[in-house]
């Protein structure tokens, strides 16, 4: 069976395909600027040279056609004709409470798609179209979609319920959701293969940092606890996310600034976390490499370690212990710095960093710790494509 996974933004739309004989990618690539007559594709088969090419994608649609003529083209495709695409999978970042697992798109559940799009109004709307847009180009592919949310619908209600007023959670489902969920289930699960250890049977924190950032208390192999809540804007300090604040912050600041919801909104969304604290940048690396020179880049790395450790800390005294502790994501799997500092401060746990091992670049997951240390360290790249490509096949199958 060969799967299609789709990630669709409000103006982009990722794509890889897999042949799950084997789970090896044939292809990926994507398609920025979608709306556009400069839209760009970037296509990449595997053992064949990259396709870049500018012309008009208007819609997602005609965004979807692109990608398909290009799997099937003579020269730089990799199936033959669409029929060798047996079904594709979609990530969709908001699942509320009605879905704890992957499902197969039917009417009533794009029913519920659309009704969730308040809750992720720069998201679920975008998904919706990669899912309309497949419906046009492949009519009788059965589709899957696979929720960041749905990981951590076995919170218990201490994890998930605000001490707000009960009929806030009753009417409008305000709670914490937690996202990033794919990623947290699927290192989860590799590190515990590469330990050969039962999932259920350790307490475990997977750290999904990338430009936006989470972490994930596992316990008896389910989310116990997360760092994000009913939006991503709650927990770490992130690139442009200011993470954690006293929410009476949001009245003072509107006031004192004359700022409307949306700009306030914006502010913290957009303009805050390590591009406000440092005024240089939101990439973890132009920080690490300033701050040698540069006191609020210095500050930057400062809080966001802080913050980490702290959420650690929180989590392993939450669970009664920390046998495993995973890096992943862009910022977790690539920054030997940022590692380094947030184990040095971990060390009343146990945690003993081998230094060497953190510093090696690997593709593949792998312990950093020393065998001494009470807690295994790991690095674990994320596969979240992998992981939707998987539930897409095993439901349809």
């Amino acid at each position: 069976m060969k799967v299609l996974v789709i990630n669709a933004g409000s103006s982009s739309l990722k794509y890889q395909l897999f042949d799950m004989k084997n789970e090896s990618v044939l292809a990926s690539g994507r398609v920025e600027r979608i709306g556009m007559d400069s839209s760009i594709v970037t296509h990449e088969p595997v053992g064949k040279e990259e396709v870049v090419e500018v012309k008009e994608i208007l819609d997602h649609i005609t965004a979807v056609s692109r990608v398909i003529d290009m799997l099937i083209h003579a020269e730089h495709g990799v199936v033959k004709s669409m029929a060798e695409i047996d079904a594709v999978g979609h990530r969709i970042v908001h699942g509320g409470e009605i879905f704890k697992n992957s499902v197969i798109v039917t009417d009533a559940v794009k029913s519920e798609i659309r009704r969730l799009f308040e809750l992720a109004p720069l998201h679920n709307p975008a998904h919706m179209m990669g899912i309309v847009a497949v419906e046009m180009n492949l009519p009788n592919v059965p589709q899957v979609v696979v929720f960041d949310t749905a990981f951590h619908q076995t919170m218990p209600k201490t994890s998930y319920l605000y001490a707000i007023p009960k009929s806030l959670y009753k009417r409008h489902k305000v709670r914490r959701y937690g996202f990033h969920g794919t990623s947290h289930a699927y290192v989860s699960d590799v590190a515990a293969k590469v330990l050969d250890k039962e999932l259920a049977s350790l307490k475990m924190i997977t750290c999904h940092i990338g430009n936006g950032g989470s972490l994930t208390a596992i316990l008896d192999g389910q989310s116990f606890d997360t760092s994000m809540g009913m939006t991503p804007l709650e927990g770490l300090m992130m690139g442009t996310r200011s993470g954690d604040l006293d929410p009476a912050i949001v009245p003072f600041v509107m006031n004192k600034e004359e700022l409307t919801l949306n700009e306030v909104n914006s502010m913290l969304n957009k303009h805050s976390g390590l591009l406000a604290v440092s005024g240089l940048s939101s990439d973890m690396r132009e920080i690490t490499d300033a701050m040698d020179d540069n006191e609020e880049a210095k500050l930057a790395f400062d809080m966001y370690v802080y913050r980490v450790k702290k959420y650690i800390g929180s989590y392993a005294a939450a669970m009664n212990g920390l046998d495993v502790m995973v890096f992943t994501a862009g910022v977790g799997e690539n920054s030997v710095v940022l590692r380094k500092a947030v184990c040095e401060g971990l060390t009343f746990l146990g945690i003993e960093l081998d230094e060497e091992l953190n510093a090696k670049r690997s593709k593949e997951p792998r312990v950093i710790s020393t065998p001494n240390s009470r807690v295994k360290v790991m690095v674990v790249p994320t596969n979240e494509e992998l992981l939707i490509a998987r539930d897409t096949y095993n439901l349809v199958k």
